[in-house]
Parts: C-alpha cells; sequence; structure tokens
C-alpha cells in the first residue's frame, strides 16, 4: 500500500531585526504577514533565493554570500490546501537601506512577539525562536 506524503512548499527568507522587532510583510490578498522571501527558482541555491526575493519585495541589495542560516521553520502552509506544509529556511545577514513595500507586498511592518497572531504559523514560530534567542521582544 502506496502511503501519500503531505505536500510540502520549501521557501527561504530573510530574518531583518531593528530595534528589537522583525520586518514582516503582507503579500496582496493575504491575511497574514511572513517573512520577505519565496520559492527557490531552478539552480538558485536557498540563499540567492532569499536574497532575490528580498530585493523584490523591499527593494533591499542582500548579498547571498553574507547570509548565513538562523533556523528552519516546518509548520502548515498558511493560504495552501489542508495538509500542506511549509518548510521555512531563514537567513540573517547584513544590508543597508530602508525597506518599502514592492512587487506583491501590500503592506510592510515591524512586528515584536504580541502581534505574533496576525502572522502565518511558520512566522509565529520563527517569533518565539527570536524571542528565546533574545533578539526581539
Amino acid at each position: 500500500m502506496r502511503s501519500e506524503s503531505m505536500p510540502v512548499v520549501v521557501a527561504a527568507a530573510w530574518v531583518c531585526v531593528r530595534d528589537r522587532r522583525v520586518l514582516v510583510v503582507r503579500p496582496n490578498g493575504s491575511d497574514a504577514f511572513y517573512l520577505p522571501g519565496g520559492k527557490p527558482e531552478a539552480g538558485e541555491s536557498h540563499a540567492e533565493a532569499a536574497a532575490r526575493e528580498v530585493r523584490e519585495e523591499v527593494g533591499i541589495p542582500v548579498d547571498p554570500a553574507t547570509l548565513r542560516l538562523f533556523t528552519t521553520i516546518e509548520a502548515p502552509a498558511h493560504n495552501r490546501p489542508p495538509g500542506t506544509r511549509v518548510r521555512l529556511i531563514c537567513f540573517v545577514g547584513p544590508a543597508d537601506g530602508e525597506p518599502a513595500a514592492a512587487a506583491e507586498i501590500t503592506e510592510l511592518a515591524w512586528f515584536s512577539s504580541a502581534e505574533a497572531h496576525r502572522c502565518a504559523p511558520a512566522i509565529q514560530r520563527l517569533l518565539t525562536e527570536l524571542v528565546d534567542a533574545g533578539l526581539i521582544d
């Protein structure tokens, strides 16, 4: 008997913390906030995907060579069919500039853990990890 595995969406994202808050974005048509990031394209590393998506979504150039893995989170995927999970590969790294909503992003914000209820499940888990690491309130 063949067992069906749950579909997993792999995405790479950038964790930007300033003043004890993390940068989050809300795409058009979504009711939840995410990290800037997205799915890798063919032949692209996770760090390259994170850097490309950050430039597209918030206009900040990030050098993929300077990104380092912060955590990988697996959680139920928001706005996907039931049973779909997301594996979010989260990077940290330096970047200059002020983020601004671009491409499919409607809104950006700086969240503490108090705003976790406004985030997708994977981002809620990330906020907990950032609190545990002493990086956000």
